[in-house]
């Protein structure tokens, strides 16, 4: 059950019970999550049958990054409630992000018999049936969730994103259908028209891709604010406060805990990457986690406050930094103690990272700007997150971010880090895998080329790819939409990373 480390002294009078709840919903909507949980920790003592500590408690660890605990108060919330949908759905989700998917495609099955007619439960199976490899009986599950709803969007995206569409094949004119039909949500006209573009460029016809691609991108960058200011500012301020800083690790390398951070923009190959590294016999691949950009910045500043010059910071914080990500890993994944963490934005960070975990590696992974960026563009991400992704120039404006900070940390810190670039990999990948392992510290083996045989759950827009052997098909891309891609090249060379 919950553990209780309560905000107020118990026992708590009863009257009270209904203020504080709506005080810790106003906290946790304003994001003091440290404060809420500890109100809800109260809560949780004080009405201990009531469901909505334990499930509030589960939402705060997983913003938080802490797996394990969601997993235990969703739990305890189970208990209270089992016939809950919504704390089974998000009991599945975090079981499936802990690498336990049988109990959370358990979960989905008893979801699905008690309501067959709502697509929802069976999109979210085929979801962990595709991060699982079990392509077929994901389509399977997705195809009678596009029939019972032809007008949801998701399906035609799922359908579409892990495999190679056939010319002829009656998705095609069925998304099609549904593109044209008035009553289509704008979320579902989006993921259509992504999907679409998809199935347009597995069949060949090029021309007709961006007929439905630029809409689509059009709509997210409308519903989702993005400001290249404010990300310039965030790299700018984050050089300013490391200039000139000595980053020796304040600790002594032990035979510990070791972490392998893999960087690099979405697209880029890091997904590939990490596998390669995870199907080594002593590395767990942790996939993304949010961990070490949270918790530095809970050290250094953020961009919100500013960044305090990193020379100002006592050298303590950097050994609880330390022991605090440590934490928060084995949290979040089981692993003994060479672990991956494909934290994409850990690039923002190598310096105090570093200087706190001695025994880290940081591979960084690189790719053509022109073939990165425009499979970003291709693609549709989680709701609200890579909002830069949806607009040329907004995108090679953050890939000149990527590049400064990157520059600077090869400048500050010249050994702190192995590039791989995506096309000598594809080219050479025997050369090239042998060169990463050994450059994050692992003895060769064999089993690295066989990554694709690895069955570990993926969980990134990377996962159909990962499951096959490397191909150079995606090398070069760009040029078949040259004259589409004109304003991102412009905006490369003014940007001077072309």
């Amino acid at each position: 059950m919950v553990n209780r480390q309560a905000g107020f002294m118990l026992p708590l009078n009863p009257a009270r019970i209904p203020e504080l709840f709506g005080k810790a919903q106003a906290l946790q909507k304003a994001g003091h999550l440290d404060e809420a949980r500890k109100l809800w920790l109260t809560l949780a003592e004080a009405a201990p049958r009531h469901v909505q500590p334990p499930f509030q408690l589960a939402r705060i660890a997983r913003q938080a990054g802490n797996v394990e605990a969601a997993i235990g108060y969703l739990r305890d919330a189970f208990a209270l409630k089992p016939g809950e949908p919504v704390i089974l759905v998000a009991l599945a989700e975090m079981l499936s992000a802990h690498g336990k998917d049988d109990e959370a495609l358990a979960i989905q099955d008893r979801l699905i018999a008690s309501a067959p007619r709502d697509p929802r439960y069976r999109i979210d199976k085929a979801l962990v049936l595709q991060r699982a490899g079990a392509f077929d009986q994901a389509e399977a599950v997705l195809r009678k969730a596009q029939a019972l709803d032809p007008l949801r969007g998701e399906p035609y995206r799922m359908l579409t994103a892990n495999r190679k569409v056939q010319r002829g094949d009656p998705l095609i004119s069925k998304m099609k259908a549904a593109l044209s039909k008035k009553e289509l949500g704008k979320t579902a006209r989006v993921e259509i028209g992504f999907a679409l573009a998809k199935a347009m460029e597995d069949t060949g016809q090029y021309d007709k891709v961006f007929r439905f691609l630029s809409p689509a991108n059009k709509a997210m960058k409308a519903a989702y604010r993005y400001s290249v200011s404010e990300r310039q500012e965030e790299v700018d301020g984050l050089i300013e406060a490391f200039r000139g800083h000595d980053f020796t690790p304040v600790a002594e390398e032990t035979d510990g805990f070791t972490p392998i951070f893999v960087t690099g923009l979405p697209r880029s190959g890091t997904t590939l990457v990490e596998q390669i590294l995870g199907s080594h016999s002593r590395v767990t691949a942790g996939g993304e986690m949010p961990h070490a950009l949270r918790l530095t910045y809970d050290v250094i500043g953020n961009p919100a406050r500013g960044f305090d010059p990193i020379g100002t910071v006592a050298p303590e914080r950097f050994a609880r930094l330390a022991t605090d990500y440590e934490a928060a890993l084995r949290a979040s994944v089981p692993f003994d103690q060479v672990v991956t963490d494909k934290a994409i934005q850990s690039h923002l960070v190598i310096g105090p990272l570093r200087q706190a975990l001695p025994r880290a590696k940081f591979i960084v992974v690189r790719r053509d700007p022109r073939d990165l960026l425009l499979s970003i563009y291709k693609n549709m991400f989680a709701q609200g997150t890579h909002r830069y992704a949806y607009d040329l120039e907004d995108l090679a404006a953050y890939y000149a971010s990527f590049v400064q900070i990157l520059d600077f940390w090869r400048e500050t810190l010249p050994d702190a880090f192995h590039e791989v670039h995506y096309e000598d990999l594809v080219a050479d990948p025997e050369g090239q895998s042998r060169a990463l392992v050994a450059a994050a510290g692992l003895d060769w083996q064999e089993g690295c080329l066989d990554f694709h045989k690895n069955r570990g759950s993926v969980k990134t827009l990377s996962v159909q790819q990962v499951r096959q052997p490397i191909y150079r098909s995606s090398a070069e891309a760009w040029r078949r939409y040259e004259a589409e891609l004109r304003p991102l090249v412009v905006a490369l060379e003014r940007e001077g990373v072309l």
